[in-house]
């Protein structure tokens, strides 16, 4: 039998952007946009899905390393241009890594936006863990930032 545990973790990740609330918004919320800097859904696979509403449903496929991993997320609360809350499972090959509650808050910054991301996460049986989900969603982030500057 395989070991089994859980890792719980939670880490917060803050950026200012020089955009308002409401272009930082539209980025998670309109699909095309969100593909062009967070990579998904892909228009051209069937399977990844991006339904942006409370209840709504978003889930993609991508291959890292050798591997597929999954994103499957339940959107639980939206207020445009000031939060968003999802819960979201990851997997490896078919392999459930970890459940989390994340957060997106929007705070208007002069005539920009700080942005505030929470994530509280299970990370399971040693296949994740919270600092390599902190790293990558810095990673992540620092793309929106960029994207959100080549628009202007």
């Amino acid at each position: 039998m395989t070991d089994r545990s859980i890792a719980h973790g939670s880490f917060t990740v803050e950026r200012t952007y020089r955009h308002a609330p409401a272009k930082v918004f539209q980025a998670w919320a309109n699909p095309e946009f969100k593909r062009q800097w967070f990579g998904s859904p892909s228009p051209d696979k069937p399977t990844d899905v991006m339904d942006f509403r409370v209840g709504g449903r978003e889930y993609n496929e991508s291959e890292h390393q050798g591997s597929t991993y999954t994103f499957d997320v339940l959107y639980r609360d939206i207020v445009p241009d000031n939060r968003i809350i999802y819960t979201y499972e990851m997997a490896m090959n078919g392999r459930r890594i970890s459940v989390s509650l994340a957060t997106v808050e929007l705070f208007p910054d002069g005539s920009g936006t700080r942005m505030v991301v929470k994530e509280d996460g299970a990370f399971l049986d040693g296949l994740d863990t919270c600092k390599q989900r902190e790293d990558g969603t810095n990673y992540i982030i620092d793309l929106l930032g960029k994207w959100l500057d080549e628009q202007g």
